[in-house]
């Protein structure tokens, strides 16, 4: 008996495939592949482009891109945006169409969410070679750029006959939906294979569905976690961005009212806890708050619950100074799980996180040590209340004024995106997240130009949802393409423009650690060849109106809170472009961050940092 077969293009057949993908979790079933970013060259063109075009706008939406990175960075936001529930792809020509993918599949990897890219790649036959933009390798004929993507994908196939599709492209959705695998997939297409027609049985493209998994704790990992908590008396919880993508907020805001243990954040995990509910502590680590990080200082057991426990978490392994201080790890990647030589807890922040409660019936923390972080969570908001306030309407608001008028203007379901520069630190300490989502910091490979395209792809997934997007100018200059993006798709991203002449983050760090702030400054040259000068007479707002935006320029904090709620209301992507007084008025890093500085030096400047530096490089410890 003959099976039924359909002859279609490999590329006609991988769209058809994408377009029968969903997840299901909860029982809420999602497209898996949403839609298709696209820039056309000879690689794609004919193959992909074509299918598309055939596919047709209601099987397989497509957008269209300014920017190769970019463009993941767009389908990135959409994914975290839905709990990486639903995800988009990427098609790209061969040559530096492709290897511009690099950027974004590292972030996607590194942040554990779902993208998949679809560069053209050479002619598998051979039949032209070398063709245009190939890279030809003396000993290695099958290697081609797209071979940059492999050690960020976490999936990585080249598809050089038809038939290979389907089992690659089946373990590509494995991936895609995988809570632990997920990351940037490759599939690499040789133009001439994604033209080729073949007979591809019709099962191929029956509608599947990817359960995604909510792993509950195995029994006897359940019981150690509960004796650990029952047997502490400073526990502190450590949020991480796997407490949002398993939708396991009420988990945690209900184990937490009925123990009383805090909740200090990550950048990823920020938001876990509205900023006002007493346990909520804030950031922690580098960019934390002085109540977060003082009581991880003191813990005796710190619970991390999807973290990850990057350097900046862990001030470089130096912010659990308690002798005695163990670690419960809640995740559900074993390899996070058993960071820091914790008692693990493998298995869905959720599920975790209710079983946790109920092992945990009737047990709850001294009220003196509620109390006692309360009574710092309280301490905390004046500093911020003070850094927000603006005591002269007229002045030039300095940026955590910005900050601060933001906050007076947003509501509750508006999500604040940012990655990069001095701001993360800034928001870190001093947003007060209100729900889930609105906290969108990308700060697991801190990106610069990531916040436009994100504001692009968080508004796709979000429709009627009001999106900033915060960069300074140093981020602005990175990647600013995908506004005529959001003109095209009449998209009303809001975009934060800070001028403040130069990277400021990186300037601060450099004088900290004896840099002397070289080469961090938008400057002309002086007399002297360093770049000492007068400021650069750029205009970024005239660079944004250009690219299609509406553009409102504030001079003064009034303006400013003016013209945000102006953007707020609008219906078309605007622009809020403020100068800001480099006055520096957020509060000082509450911890350290290890960044080695220069052992000899002639110079006065790295002689004392490295002098600081010895001495906070003696707190690092080993957790065994």
């Amino acid at each position: 008996m003959s099976r039924s077969t359909l002859r279609l293009t490999v590329a006609q057949a991988l769209v058809r495939f994408l377009a029968a993908q969903h997840t299901e979790r909860d029982g809420v079933r999602h497209r898996l592949i949403a839609g298709t970013w696209g820039i056309f060259g000879h690689g794609n063109v004919a193959g992909i482009g074509q299918a598309l075009l055939e596919a047709g706008e209601e099987a397989m939406p497509f957008h269209q891109g300014r920017n190769e990175q970019a463009m993941v960075h767009a389908a990135v936001g959409y994914a975290r945006q839905l709990n990486r529930l639903s995800a988009q792809a990427v098609t790209t020509s061969i040559g530096p169409g492709a290897t511009n993918l690099v950027t974004g599949a590292a972030l996607a990897t590194v942040n554990r969410l779902p993208v998949l890219l679809l560069p053209g790649d050479y002619f598998a036959t051979r039949a032209a070679d070398p063709l245009l933009q190939q890279l030809e390798h003396p000993v290695e004929a099958d290697l081609s750029v797209n071979d940059t993507l492999r050690p960020v994908s976490r999936y990585f196939d080249r598809i050089t006959r038809p038939e290979a599709l389907i089992p690659s492209a089946l373990n590509a959705m494995r991936v895609l939906a995988d809570p632990v695998e997920t990351g940037a997939v490759t599939l690499a297409l040789p133009q001439d294979v994604q033209a080729e027609a073949f007979d591809w049985p019709e099962e191929f493209f029956a509608e599947r569905i990817w359960h995604v998994r909510r792993p509950a704790p195995e029994p006897s990992e359940l019981a150690a976690a509960a004796e650990a908590v029952r047997a502490a008396t400073r526990p502190l919880i450590i949020a991480g961005g796997g407490v949002h993508h398993s939708e396991a907020e009420p988990a945690l805001k209900e184990f937490v009212e009925a123990t009383g243990i805090p909740v200090a954040s990550t950048q990823a995990g920020k938001g876990s806890l509205r900023h006002d509910h007493p346990a909520d502590l804030g950031g922690v680590g580098h960019t934390g708050t002085a109540v977060a990080d003082d009581l991880a200082r003191t813990a005796d057991l710190v619970i991390g619950v999807g973290t990850r426990y990057t350097d900046f978490t862990t001030a470089s392994a130096t912010l659990f100074q308690n002798p005695d201080v163990r670690f419960v790890n809640l995740n559900v990647a074993a390899f996070d799980a058993h960071k820091l030589s914790a008692r693990i807890l493998v298995a869905d922040a959720r599920a975790g996180l209710g079983a946790l409660t109920e092992a945990l019936s009737g047990h709850r923390v001294d009220p003196a040590y509620e109390a006692e972080y309360r009574a710092g969570k309280e301490r905390w908001a004046q500093v911020v209340d003070a850094v927000y306030r603006a005591d002269d309407e007229h002045a030039v608001p300095t940026q955590t004024q910005v900050l601060g008028a933001l906050d007076a203007v947003v509501g509750d379901d508006d999500v604040v995106i940012n990655a990069a520069g001095s701001l993360p630190g800034d928001l870190h300490k001093l947003w007060r997240a209100r729900s889930p989502r609105q906290y969108h910091l990308e700060y697991g490979y801190s990106c610069m130009g990531y916040e436009i395209p994100a504001g692009i792809g968080v508004q796709q997934a979000a429709p009627g949802t009001p999106v900033w997007s915060l960069v300074g100018d140093g981020t602005y200059l990175m990647m600013p393409t995908e506004i005529v993006t959001a003109v095209q798709e009449g998209l009303p991203v809001n975009l934060v423009l800070i001028q403040n002449h130069g990277y400021a983050s990186i300037g601060g760090l450099s004088e900290e650690t004896g840099g002397e702030r070289f080469g961090t400054a938008y400057r002309y040259r002086a007399a002297d060849g360093t770049f000492t000068g007068a400021p650069l007479p750029v205009d970024l707002a005239a660079n944004a109106a250009s690219l299609g935006m509406d553009v409102l320029r504030a001079k003064t904090v009034r303006e400013l809170r003016d013209a945000l709620a102006t953007a707020r209301a609008s219906d078309r992507p605007t622009c809020v472009y403020v100068e800001t007084d480099p006055t520096p008025t957020a509060p000082a890093a509450e911890a350290w961050w290890d960044v080695p500085v220069a052992e000899v030096a002639s110079r006065e400047a790295a002689a004392r940092a490295r002098e600081t530096y010895d001495s906070r490089v003696a707190d690092r410890r080993r957790h065994l």
